[in-house]
């Protein structure tokens, strides 16, 4: 069962340049934290990665996510979105470039010009099962 984002977690989300905390699961079921920038598509969370960092590789591993939404204007303020990612190739390219113009109004490439030597890059859907916080 999923749960929805509220009203002004999608305001947050669509309309600032949020970062987010993304928590996995190492496999020694230790956690491990990444920053990341995310978009909405729905009540679905998207992120950016590429196939060689350690969030890809734990949640190919084990799919649970916990991603903490903290807008930095207001920080007695979060979301925790508990859920379960689904990875894909579809669309990878098209959304780090709508991420990075979010975050830093240029194409990703323009932005961070090594990345021609990234890895593959994938789209991390993350379907909310719980959704904690005060947003």
């Amino acid at each position: 069962m999923s749960a929805a984002l509220s009203d002004d977690l999608q305001k947050i989300i669509d309309e600032t340049p949020v970062f987010a905390t993304v928590a996995t699961s190492q496999p020694d079921g230790s956690p491990q934290l990444s920053v990341t920038w995310l978009k909405r598509d729905g009540d679905d969370l998207l992120i950016s990665t590429t196939v060689d960092r350690r969030k890809y590789l734990n949640l190919r591993r084990d799919p649970r996510i916990s991603v903490m939404i903290n807008p930095a204007n207001a920080p007695y303020t979060y979301a925790e979105v508990r859920g379960e990612a689904e990875i894909s190739t579809d669309g990878a390219s098209e959304l780090i470039d709508e991420l990075s113009r979010k975050y830093t109004g240029k194409d990703y490439a323009d932005f961070n010009p090594a990345s021609a030597d990234d890895a593959e890059r994938v789209v991390v859907r993350i379907t909310p099962r719980k959704i904690v916080g005060s947003l």
